[in-house]
This record gives C-alpha cells, structure tokens and sequence, in this order.
C-alpha cells in the first residue's frame, strides 16, 4: 500500500484536530499543494494586492476627497475579511497562543488592528494621529511572504551568513566611532560638528558614499580624513553582497538537489517531500 501524500504547510503550525471542520479548514488555510489550498492563496494575495492598492490611493488628496465613501467602505470589507481569516487561523492551529505571537501572527493583528484603533481615536485634533495609524495597512504586503517560496531561500541565506554579518557591522560600527571622533577632535564645533554623535552621523553618511553635504570638513586635515573614508567606504561596500550571494548560491545547489523517485523516477518534487506525489513511494535524493 503506498503511502499518503503528506500536505505541504507552513512548518510552524500544527492541525488542532485530526478530522472534522478545523481539520479541513487548517488543510485550506495553510496547505497549499492542493487546488482548494492554492484558490485560498490566491483570493488572499489579490486581497492584500487590492488593500495596499487602496490604502495608497487614499493618501492621494484629490482621490481620497472624490472617493472617500469608497475607500472607507473598501477598507472596512478588506478589514473584515482579513479579521476573519486571523480568528480561522487561530481556531485551527494546535497552538493558537504560539501562532499568535509567531512573526506571520503579529503581521496578521497588524492588517487589522491599525482600522479599529482608529475608532477609538475621535476629535478633529486626533486627525493627524489616525493617519498616522492607519499608514500601518502597508504591513498587509508582508502577509505575501509565505506564499512566495523564494522567500525562504533568501531568509535562510541572510540566517546562514548572520555572524558574518554581525562582524562585519561591528566592523563598521567601529570605523564610525573612530572617525567620528577624530573629526570632531580637527574640525571642532566651529565646523559644524558639535558633538561625537554629529560626527558619527557625518561618518555614516560618507562611509556609505552617500555623501548630504550638510556638513563638510574644512581643515586640511578633516579633508584628508575624508578622502580616506570615502576610500574605505568603496572597498567594504562590496562586503556584505559577497557574503550574501555566497550564502544564497549555496542555499541554490542545496535546493536543486533532485528527489527522485525510485519507483516512477519522477524527480520533480519539493525538498522536504517524503513521498512521491505521483505514485506514494518513499522518495530518495540524489545528487543533480
């Protein structure tokens, strides 16, 4: 007897229940391997499409004062909607406290929460403050990342490289600090750099080769400094995408390791598939 084809979810949840309507509605709202699953995903990722759609339109002026009725109408439906789907979630996993508080659970709460906190803020002086809150829809965008596959090679490319990083931002933070100071020490408050952060910031700035001109160095020997920061700057900006791209071409060979199977020697399948999706078999890898 060939084994059952396991669904493919998000790896931090759990069915509540085993059968019955949580059971089916978890496949649906977290499965994305079967038709019902992937319809879900797909009305979801219009949805947060159209949203975002309206959220920026309304910071139009002249849009949202001929549309204001149907911008606040839209966004009430699209509030709704994504209200529903944070309640079935959290009815349907084993776990609805872990969810909740996982990082795809709080991109959830703050799809809807911006909406409803602006009805508890009333007063014509309070006006700024709803706009201000109600900007936070945007994070509607980051509930797309799980449905985008190549999201996770990228994540766990930056986790793989995570030290490198870290070092290497010490590296930087450190080079700040000495050059900030040392043309707060040349240039002095005279030349616009009045303190150690104000120079850091100046560093920052010319470091990245950004370059404001807000403040610029006037002595000789600030000059000098600066050449050489800016010298620094074009020879470590190159760092952190070396790293990066290490790390995410080999997360690519990793995941373009076949899985063949060894009964039909279908080799199209998923990376953490157990089972042939076409004849059930357990699957073996090998090498590409």
């Amino acid at each position: 007897m060939s084994q059952p084809k396991p669904l493919k979810s998000e790896p931090s949840v759990a069915p509540a229940t085993q059968s019955g309507w949580r059971a089916r509605w978890f496949h649906i709202i977290f499965g994305h391997d079967d038709a019902t699953g992937r319809l879900f995903d797909l009305v979801l990722i219009v949805a947060i499409l159209s949203s975002i759609l309206v959220a920026m339109l309304d910071t139009v002026v002249d849009l949202s004062e001929r549309f204001e009725t149907a911008f606040y109408v839209l966004e009430w439906i699209f509030t709704i909607a994504f209200t529903l789907e944070y309640v079935m979630r959290l009815a349907v996993v084993a776990r609805p406290r872990r969810y909740a508080l996982s990082f795809f659970g709080i991109v959830d709460l703050l799809t809807v929460l911006p909406t409803y906190l602006s009805l508890l803020v009333t007063g014509s002086q309070y006006l700024l403050v709803i706009r201000a809150v109600r900007i936070l829809r945007i994070f509607r965008i980051l509930k797309m990342t799980r449905y985008v596959g190549e999201a996770d090679l990228l994540w766990s490319a930056v986790v793989r490289g995570r030290r490198k990083i870290l070092i290497f931002v010490s590296v930087i933070l450190t080079l700040v600090l000495i050059f900030g100071a040392l043309m707060f020490l040349v240039e002095g408050p005279q030349n616009g750099f009045t303190s150690i952060p104000r120079a850091m910031y100046w560093a920052i700035v010319t470091l990245t080769t950004v370059g404001y001109g807000d403040i610029t160095p006037r002595t000789p020997l600030g000059q000098v400094l600066t050449s050489l920061i800016m010298l620094v700057g074009y020879s470590i900006i190159a760092v952190p995408t070396g790293i990066f791209a290490a790390e995410l071409a080999a997360g690519i060979r990793d995941a373009r390791q076949q899985t063949v199977c060894p009964g039909c020697q279908l080799a199209d399948h998923d990376r953490d598939a157990r089972y042939c999706r076409a004849c059930g078999a357990a699957l073996t890898r090998t090498p590409p």
